[in-house]
């Protein structure tokens, strides 16, 4: 948010509607600095070291390719970037799992595998200077730093 209105966004989605929807806000919003692309987070539309952030909300629990949506965001990240969101983790919640794997995966909202908190830290430690993480019962949130 130190931003503010002078940062150029750019919202990615593997969904065209979810993107024409966005769209269609901002307009209504009259949000001039913001670009939605469709596109996939395996095999990014952008130059290497193009963001200063990259975000992602709630999507790293459905993406079929997690490794290559793991480099992907690293690559498209600058020197000293910040990667940051949150997503599902297994193994904190026994009822949520459960729904995960008999209601979120039959639907084909949610693509397995799953990390959990600790696997979470350590594949985010190996990328990244700087790891903070965090878990609400099976959401986990992470800030990361990207070396200089």
């Amino acid at each position: 948010m130190r931003y503010g209105a002078k940062a150029d966004i750019t919202c990615l989605d593997y969904s065209a509607d979810m993107m024409g929807q966005a769209q269609e806000k901002a307009d209504r919003l009259h949000l001039k600095n913001v670009t939605f692309r469709q596109g996939d987070v395996g095999a990014l539309p952008f130059a290497d070291g193009a963001f200063d952030i990259v975000l992602s909300l709630n999507g790293f629990h459905t993406f079929p390719d997690k490794e290559a949506a793991y480099r992907e965001v690293f690559r498209v990240l600058r020197p000293g970037g910040t990667f940051c969101g949150c997503f599902y983790v297994k193994g904190e919640q026994k009822r949520t799992d459960w729904f995960v794997r008999h209601i979120y995966e039959k639907t084909g909202f949610f693509t397995p595998p799953y990390e959990t908190a600790f696997s979470l830290k350590k594949r985010l430690e190996k990328r990244y200077a700087t790891v903070t993480l965090g878990t609400v019962k099976s959401m986990a949130w992470f800030v990361c730093r990207k070396a200089e």
